[in-house]
């Protein structure tokens, strides 16, 4: 009979390892800028081979964007989750939002932590990284409209407002905070404009 802990080891090594390499790529890239690095200096900093990083991450954008993995795909998991235990997927994703808000999570703009701010600047601030996140909305849109079901058509529509919603919020509250604005007065802002967005869905969309 073999143990299942060793191979629960060596993904735990992986995620460090993974962690690690980003967290070296992304302090280059807050000094000197995304397009100042290259992928040798980052192994370098790391203390790996270029081959050993690209092991880890398939391209240069990936080490920013590891940050979003744990995000990708996240609103289908809470529609899911939500029709599991009876809860329509609007109310759902609501519910979601403002626990998110409350929590001050980074992926919903609203933390003024000094590395979220510099790490949205460095993100906001770089063409490459955009696309990338653009790429990721669309595999977003698509697990979400998969996750509401019916019709594909309506469902994609559906998907393509709903994603567009949660990212327009989250960028108005980036914004706010890199202009200065309290994060206090942003945070009550943040919930109303996220009850009139959804109020908004609802009236809209059969979900």
């Amino acid at each position: 009979m073999t143990s299942e802990h060793p191979t629960g080891l060596r993904e735990l090594k992986k995620a460090r390892t993974r962690q690690a390499l980003s967290d070296a790529a992304i302090a280059l890239f807050l000094e000197k800028g995304f397009d100042g690095v290259s992928v040798a200096e980052v192994a370098a900093a790391a203390e790996v081979s270029k081959p050993t990083l690209f092991r880890y991450f398939a391209a240069k954008e990936d080490l920013v964007l590891h940050r979003f993995a744990d995000h990708q795909g996240e609103s289908a998991r809470v529609v899911e989750a939500g029709r599991a235990s009876g809860t329509p997927p609007l109310d759902a994703l609501y519910a979601h939002l403002l626990d998110g808000l409350e929590r001050r999570d980074p992926v919903t703009g609203l933390c003024d932590a000094p590395t979220v701010l510099a790490y949205h600047r460095l993100l906001y601030g770089t063409p490459a990284l955009l696309a990338r996140v653009h790429g990721f909305q669309r595999d977003s849109e698509a697990a979400l409209a998969e996750a509401l079901g019916g019709d594909p058509l309506r469902a994609r529509l559906a998907a393509g407002q709903i994603v567009s919603v949660l990212r327009i919020l989250a960028d108005d509250n980036v914004a706010r905070l890199a202009a200065g604005d309290p994060v206090g007065e942003v945070a009550g802002d943040a919930v109303v404009a996220a009850a009139e967005a959804f109020r908004s869905l609802r009236e809209g969309l059969p979900y």
